[in-house]
């Protein structure tokens, strides 16, 4: 079992679910609420990583994030080291990578969310701010509980971004899915099975969780 694997895909994982909270509940709830020109193109651009294969995805990001392109550039000339096969650039593809799980079923939720309270809410005197908080989230918690779910399961199963992106660093850049690979690689099946079936188990765990919490808050809201 490689234990730093794993860890390094938690961790991976739980990042990538903290920054992308407030920013798909920023894009969701203006997807679902606002018209703007090019709202249609917006859609397209966020959900496209759900139909490019892997590592199409991982080589765009890959010429993104490099030394030759500006962003490279700034990164090596603040911290003198490159961007791509390292952790931070890991996290920066999975950023991106995983928007689609993020702001999709947030947007969902938002949809969901009758006018007419929004509106009885603002009238009341209540402000947006606090509309936002005491009638908004807790109606899209659903969706917003969804997303983090998704987005946290695909980044431990994302192989071709994190190979193209992150490389093979043992304790870097090398996740669990990426540790399986090379098990299977070196005919070492007893190693990969076992780090294979708890990845299994833990996504069984987080889904059932997901889905108990998520009938919870429905018997609350109804």
């Amino acid at each position: 079992m490689d234990w730093t694997a794993l860890f390094l895909s938690l961790q991976l994982g739980a990042l990538t679910v903290l920054f992308l909270l407030p920013l798909g509940v920023i894009a969701g709830r203006a997807l679902a609420y606002r018209d703007f020109l090019g709202k249609g193109l917006a859609e397209a651009l966020v959900a496209l990583p759900l139909v490019l294969p892997p590592t199409v995805v991982g080589y765009y990001l890959l010429v993104l994030f490099g030394a030759a392109s500006p962003i490279g550039r700034t990164w090596q000339a603040l911290y003198g080291q490159p961007l791509v096969f390292s952790f931070e650039g890991l996290l920066l593809a999975s950023l991106l990578f995983n928007l689609p799980f993020a702001v999709l079923p947030m947007q969902r939720g938002f949809e969901a969310i009758p006018r007419e309270l929004r509106d009885a809410a603002a009238c009341c005197g209540m402000s947006p701010w606090r509309v936002l908080r005491r009638v908004e989230l807790p109606l899209a918690w659903p969706g917003i509980l969804t997303a983090s779910v998704l987005t946290f399961a695909h980044t431990l199963g994302e192989f071709g971004v994190v190979l193209m992106v992150g490389g093979n660093i043992p304790g870097e850049t090398e996740t669990i899915a990426i540790s399986i690979y090379d098990r299977v690689q070196a005919f070492d099946a007893a190693s990969a099975g076992k780090m294979s079936a708890l990845l299994l188990f833990l996504s069984v765990v987080t889904i059932a969780v997901t889905f108990a919490l998520s009938r919870r808050i429905g018997r609350k809201s109804s």
